[in-house]
Order: structure tokens, then sequence, then C-alpha cells
């Protein structure tokens, strides 16, 4: 087949692919646009540059680490069935599916958790996560402002986990759970970094919620709490939860985290 012809092949299934995100952009749009004028923590006009800035990100992250994901998970999936003995995979698979998408759910969290964790304190990773917060304006479409890199790493992160132990990957009928995984994570990520105000209590000691996740987008002195994307309950077991009553005076990035972080420790005799 030629090069014409492949292409020919591949455009409808790409005009679908950008189709199906311009509706989940209408959708999204519709929600929460409303409720960022109704109940916005700080009431801003984006200017059309960085609105286009942000739309490129959105449809360019929905596209091509999607393709990376697939290619990698596939290697990986017949790597971990030489390496994972088949009595793990076995046990799981025999789990009703509603315990398997919620232990993949609080295994992908803790998989996400220190991939993003590790984002922060590794240099040359940061260098492509820093993308995402050079954002000084929070609100849903900021979810998707990243390096294709970044989304790619912490994702493999969330989703190998998944597939060693045999609640992805062909022993487990197909892909259907991380697929779950990363839509109920990328929904729950453009809710945090919403232009909202609206504090929920006691569900907070349960679910991030947006003044859970806009510490974390501080410019200055919480970059490095607030890893968790959807279990907060992850940052206090590992020492990064912050969660005041109060919100971020600014956003967006003033130095680097892991320096922040090593000049932290030694200010604590750690």
């Amino acid at each position: 087949m030629s090069l014409i012809q492949s292409a020919a092949a591949y455009l409808p299934k790409f005009t679908v692919d950008v189709a199906r995100l311009g509706i989940w952009l209408a959708l999204l749009t519709v929600i929460f646009v409303p409720m960022e004028r109704w109940f916005a923590l700080r009431p801003a006009r984006l200017a059309r540059r960085e609105l286009a800035h942000n739309l490129f990100f959105y449809f360019l992250n929905s596209l091509m680490p999607a393709l990376l994901l697939g290619l990698l998970m596939s290697i990986f999936a017949v790597v971990a069935q030489y390496l994972v003995p088949s009595v793990v995979p076995a046990a799981m698979n025999t789990l009703p599916l509603a315990t398997k998408l919620v232990l993949a759910l609080l295994i992908g969290e803790l998989g996400f958790y220190w991939g993003h964790r590790l984002s922060h304190q590794i240099p040359a990773l940061w260098h492509f996560h820093a993308v995402h917060h050079s954002a000084e304006h929070l609100y849903f479409l900021v979810n998707t402002r990243a390096h294709p890199v970044d989304m790619v790493v912490t994702r493999l992160f969330g989703l190998m986990p998944l597939y060693l132990i045999g609640l992805a990957g062909p022993t487990a009928g197909g892909s259907a759970t991380p697929a779950v995984v990363v839509l109920i994570g990328t929904v729950w990520g453009f809710f945090i970094h919403a232009n909202l105000r609206l504090r929920l209590g006691p569900l907070e000691w349960l679910v991030a919620t947006p003044a859970f996740h806009h510490w974390h987008h501080s410019r200055r002195d919480h970059i490095n709490h607030n890893y968790s994307s959807m279990l907060p309950f992850l940052d206090r077991l590992f020492g990064t939860h912050y969660l005041p009553g109060t919100w971020p005076a600014e956003y967006g990035l003033a130095e680097v985290p892991l320096r922040r972080e090593r000049r932290d420790e030694a200010r604590n005799g750690t």
C-alpha cells in the first residue's frame, strides 16, 4: 500500500476522532462555562491567544498520547505475561466487574500519584511537566494544557500496574478497564482545574476538589503538595497534603519545585 493510500485509509478514523473530541468539548463547555460564571473563584476574561493555545493542547493531548500509549501498552502487556506468574491475572479475572473497576481506580490513582510526584522531583521530567504549571489562570481547559510527553509519562505510571497484576490486557478481557480509569481521571481533571469557588465540606476528605488542586498550582510554597488527581488520602499517607480554608493568591511558575523541596528538607533536617 502506498503512502497516499495509507493516509487515505487513516483519514476517516482521524476525522471521527476529531469530531468526537469536538462533541466532548461542546459538552464540557456547556457544563463548565456557566458554572465558572456563576460560581467563579476569580472572574476573568481569557485572551483569545490564551484560549487558542489551550484548545490546541486539548486536541493534541487527546490524540497523540492515546496513540503512543496504545503502542506502549500493547508491548507492556506482552512483556507482563512473561514477568508475572499466571496465577495473579487468573485470580484477578475471577473478581466481579465492579470490584475490578474499584481496585483498578485505586491502583491507577496510586500510580498516577507517583508519576505526578516524580515529574516534580526529576528535572528531566519537570522540563515537560512545567508546561502544565505555566498557566497563570485556572479554568477547566487547563486540565489538558500539558506537554504530550508529560501526559504519556503520568498515564504510564497509572496504567502499567494494571497490566502487571492482570487488571488490564488480554487476560483481563481487553482494554475496558484502563479506558474507564483514564476516562474517569480525565473527567475529574477538568473539574479540579475549574475556576470554581465551590467547597464540598466533609467530602473533601474523600475526593479531590478545585480547592485541593488549586493549591498544587500555586505560584509559591505549595506546588509540591496535593499530587493526587482524585483521592487525597494518598497525599495524607505520603505527607504531601495541604488544604487550608483559603485559596492561593496567584498561580504559575516561580522556581523549580525540586530545588524548593530540597530546601524545605534542609530546613527540616531531613
